[in-house]
């Protein structure tokens, strides 16, 4: 079939002309100009355990960086540092941990410790790369809640390209194929203003909903905060606290019109968190994407923030994927790792960088994390340096301030992981405990972690961290990935593959 260009309609600004695949829509011309935003995602910078034993931040499931990533380099340029949160490039990919058995302890821990790839080794040894895995429990069906959804969708004039508003409702009609009699829909819109196609409807009756779906159009302003409001007002209309209540947001995230502060916006969407109405967040199209605000609402509502880049990640989000993102299991999900300054000289946590914590914030259960649903599971890397290897922070003058030579039992601790988390609407957190000792390490390292160091690696160099070796290039990222696929039944492994080799010859890597 000949790919469709999409041409501008009569009255509108010209629109860039657009190829649309089937599978992916690809740019036909250069993008639009670049008003993108994205949160400050400084790398972590590498710390002392004598000073700093301690390591504290919520989870995050969210996995809109890979998307957005994938799609600048689609279009053949790289994506700006701040864009590269590594954390979410890791977390799109299942590794296959082992599961917890009841809902009563939600979480099961897996750990491994091996070499770091892209150190250098001297004669002191190497640094290490500490892999700590969280599987969430999936719910049976027989225990899933029914949900109560309301589609809060951005019909401004911003949202008219096949990439956006086309593409969304697209989306929406998966998410639509997945609900079940018992669970709810309401349809609500806004633009200048704000409106509603579909009041709380059955989950039966599909052909009413895909018809409110179709009814949408772009045009107009972007009076987010209004639409906001609106489609809060119907969630509440058939809201109950045996139902999973919540917004899911189809928006760019640019704000035009109406109330545009980010910190006004996440105070309301958190001050309704608490009434029980969650809200996630899923990003549409380019030039003019607000990262930085979808990802500030999302957290503030105790939801996941996407990234739908073409119609494969929406049978991804909406599909296989949609019960991480629908029914939760935990809420307020925090991490907290305490290095033994016997084993661990120097430690840094590879990314995670908006979503750190203080120390006592861990037991503060006041303070909001991240939420985790169904099946879902989270990764966390750290690099270490073990006592008596090639520290990277200068050492001390004085004696008395140097770090140690170790010793102590080599299979002994290397730290101490804990997780503190709430049931779904709960107040009070319970707490999961797990040494992390040397016995974690192997020889060979698992198949899980040597991907999720390929992952790691790959927006390392996107970023252009300064903790990674001159030596260790784009090649060897390609290499790590292709070594580590193994089993990969949706291709989702294959791609990335893909996906490095083509970070790698980009216009701007290749030497002159």
């Amino acid at each position: 079939m000949r790919p469709a260009l999409v041409a501008a309609a009569p009255g509108q600004a010209p629109l860039n002309a657009v190829v649309v695949t089937g599978s992916r829509i690809m740019p036909g011309a250069p993008a639009p100009s670049d008003t993108e935003t994205y949160p400050d995602a400084t790398p972590n910078p590498v710390k002392r355990t004598a000073d700093q034993p301690v390591s504290t931040f919520s989870i995050d499931v969210d996995t809109a960086a890979y998307s957005n990533v994938r799609r600048f380099i689609d279009e053949g340029r790289s994506p700006p540092a701040d864009a590269v949160r590594v954390e979410e490039l890791i977390n799109a990919f299942d590794y296959g941990y082992a599961r917890p058995t009841s809902l009563a302890r939600p979480f099961a821990i897996t750990t491994a410790v091996v070499a770091s790839p892209w150190a250098p080794r001297t004669e002191r040894g190497g640094r290490q790369i500490v892999h700590i895995g969280l599987q969430g429990y999936e719910l049976p069906q027989g225990e899933q809640r029914p949900l109560n959804l309301t589609f809060l969708v951005d019909v401004s004039g911003s949202m008219r390209s096949p990439d956006k508003l086309d593409l969304a409702k697209q989306a929406m009609n998966l998410a639509i194929d997945r609900l079940r009699p018992q669970d709810t829909l309401s349809v609500t819109y806004y633009a200048e203003g704000a409106g509603t196609t579909l009041q709380p409807t059955p989950g039966d009756q599909k052909l009413k909903m895909r018809c409110a779906v179709a009814s949408l159009r772009a045009s107009g302003g972007t009076a987010g905060a209004t639409g906001m409001t609106n489609a809060y007002d119907q969630a509440q209309a058939s809201f109950a606290r045996d139902k999973v209540n919540r917004i899911l947001m189809f928006t760019d995230g640019d704000f035009n019109v109406g109330v545009t502060d980010n910190k006004r916006l996440e105070d309301y969407v958190a001050e309704k968190r608490g009434t029980g109405v969650y809200l996630s967040v899923y990003g549409f199209g380019r030039g003019n994407y607000q990262d930085a605000r979808m990802q500030t609402i999302a957290q503030a509502g105790n939801g996941v923030a996407a990234y739908v880049g073409d119609l494969r990640d929406a049978r991804r989000l909406f599909g296989p994927m949609f019960d991480k993102g629908a029914f939760p299991i935990a809420d307020d999900v925090k991490i907290q790792v305490e290095f033994n300054p016997a084993r661990v000289a120097e430690w840094r946590l590879i990314g995670y960088e908006t979503r750190l914590l203080n120390e006592a914030d861990f037991a503060n259960d006041r303070i909001d994390a991240g939420e985790v649903g169904s099946g879902a599971s989270v990764t966390a890397l750290y690099e270490i340096t073990p006592v008596g290897g090639p520290t990277q922070v200068p050492e001390r003058r004085y004696p008395d301030n140097r770090i140690g030579v170790g010793g102590g039992d080599p299979n002994g601790e290397i730290g101490f992981i804990q997780v503190r988390y709430k049931q779904p609407g709960g107040s009070r957190s319970d707490l999961i405990q797990q040494p992390l000792t040397s016995r974690a390490a192997g020889a060979q390292p698992p198949e899980a972690t040597r991907w999720a160091l390929a992952v790691a690696a790959f927006g390392q160099k996107l970023r252009n961290d300064p903790w990674m070796s001159a030596d260790y290039g784009w090649d060897q990222v390609l290499a790590q990935a292709q070594g580590a696929r193994g089993e990969d039944p949706w291709g989702d492994r294959a791609e990335f593959v893909q996906l490095v080799r083509a970070a790698r010859d980009l216009p701007e890597r290749r030497a002159p």
